[in-house]
């Protein structure tokens, strides 16, 4: 089975697909993710689903006049539930993911990306046990974790979000950079070779992945740096 991969012409599907890989990225480092929002919005929408199809029902058995106090009454609960709707969408945002994280804060991430700019903008905010809140911003361009088909490359990306935001660099110091403000610097022939290795077919971890990307020799004692 191939490696998915989507288009590199596609700004949306390059955000959702990088906006997907974070839930997947930190819920396997411990984060508890919360789903509070989102469940919120599917009540409300499975509940104006629901008034919509009973006030079809009623109608279509009992006929509109011996049913029409019922379908005003309908008609103002589905404009009330749509509202409420809007109301948690706009508060909700572009909010992608909300977390506690195993040290006890909770964090919410962010993310945009402006039209036909291929960057992807990202807003952390941490809360501490205590309440106090601090927010981290950072853009880094699509091409840094997607290799030039198309495929998108984890560890770039985590090595990206560990290196910036501390909570996540504290659960998974491995993907910490050395230089904190500075970016991995995958060229485009190592992010290939990342993806390629990265396939169901290949039974290698993460770290022989990224041995392989930057041409480190993990032989005999004393091996030699091979360039890429």
């Amino acid at each position: 089975m191939s490696q998915q991969k989507i288009s590199v012409y596609s700004l949306a599907d390059l955000k959702n697909t990088s906006d997907d890989a974070i839930p997947n990225y930190l819920n396997s480092l411990g984060f508890k993710q919360s789903h509070t929002l989102t469940d919120i919005r599917l009540g409300l929408g499975f509940s104006s689903l629901a008034v919509a199809a009973a006030c079809f029902v009623w109608d279509l058995k009992l006929g509109f006049y011996d049913t029409k106090y019922y379908s005003l009454a309908a008609v103002v609960a589905y404009a009330l539930l749509n509202l409420a709707i809007s109301h948690f969408t706009t508060v909700q945002g572009n909010n992608i993911y909300e977390a506690t994280a195993p040290n006890g804060e909770t964090i919410h991430i962010s993310t945009t990306s402006p039209k036909y700019t291929p960057v992807y903008q990202v807003e952390v905010t941490v809360t501490s046990k205590d309440g106090k809140k601090s927010t981290v911003e950072f853009k880094r361009p699509f091409s840094e974790w997607f290799d030039s088909v198309g495929h998108f490359v984890a560890i770039p990306f985590q090595t990206i979000l560990a290196t910036n935001v501390p909570v996540i660099g504290t659960a998974d110091p491995k993907r910490v950079a050395a230089a904190p403000s500075a970016s991995p610097q995958y060229s485009a022939a190592m992010l290939d070779m990342l993806a390629a290795a990265s396939t169901p077919a290949d039974a290698s971890g993460a770290e022989s992945d990224a041995a392989t990307a930057t041409g480190t020799s993990s032989g005999k004692k004393g091996g030699k740096r091979r360039k890429v």
